[in-house]
């Protein structure tokens, strides 16, 4: 893969809207991506970090944050994980750090359905998300984010009681939540969801 950036311009300033190039270095909570000879650190979520492996390829579309004394990259492997970075960042109180800390414990589909829903009781239970900050997605997103019939397709309830499950084997609720959060959605019950994580753990 030839690595590249693309760059985009708004109201004179240059934002990076995605780099495509090598991973040379991964610490606790970023990544070292090598552009033609020059390092960008990107700070990602921790499935992104659990599935990048160094000296490979990687594309991650990335959300530049510009403060007085620094640059900072947020980076992410698909452009609705970014989308929804970049919604949570227009809550009042969530910052960058924050929006990314709420994508490490709460998959796309949760964020949704409790929006759709309006319910912060699972997103809580699921997630492990505060209750403030809970109510602050659910209530300022909801007119944000388009709601689908997908969206409100999978139970809460299973998936609450799932990790449950997954907990009372012994696993902690960290790795618990990122194999649940791998699991497909079409999968269906907390049983089946249980099944599908442990072979994810297992692997």
């Amino acid at each position: 893969m030839g690595a590249s950036y693309q760059t985009l311009h708004y109201n004179d300033n240059t934002m990076i809207a995605y780099l495509s190039g090598t991973v040379r270095h991964k610490d606790t909570h970023y990544l070292i991506v090598d552009i033609s000879g020059i390092g960008y650190k990107v700070f990602v979520t921790t499935e992104t970090m659990l599935d990048v492996i160094p000296n490979s390829p990687i594309i991650l579309w990335t959300h530049l944050v510009v403060r007085e004394t620094s640059l900072e990259l947020f980076g992410f492997r698909d452009k609705e994980t970014l989308d929804i970075f970049e919604l949570l960042i227009t809550i009042s109180g969530i910052g960058p750090k924050s929006a990314l800390g709420i994508l490490n414990v709460a998959s796309i589909s949760t964020l949704r359905q409790a929006v759709a829903d309006e319910d912060t009781t699972y997103l809580t239970r699921v997630s492990g998300i505060g209750k403030k900050n809970a109510e602050k997605i659910v209530h300022e997103l909801k007119d944000k984010l388009k709601i689908t019939k997908e969206d409100r397709g999978m139970d809460m309830r299973s998936e609450g009681d799932a990790l449950e499950a997954l907990v009372s084997l012994g696993y902690n609720e960290r790795d618990a939540r990122e194999a649940l959060k791998r699991v497909p959605k079409e999968t269906e019950g907390a049983s089946e969801r249980v099944k599908a994580a442990l072979k994810i753990l297992a692997s």
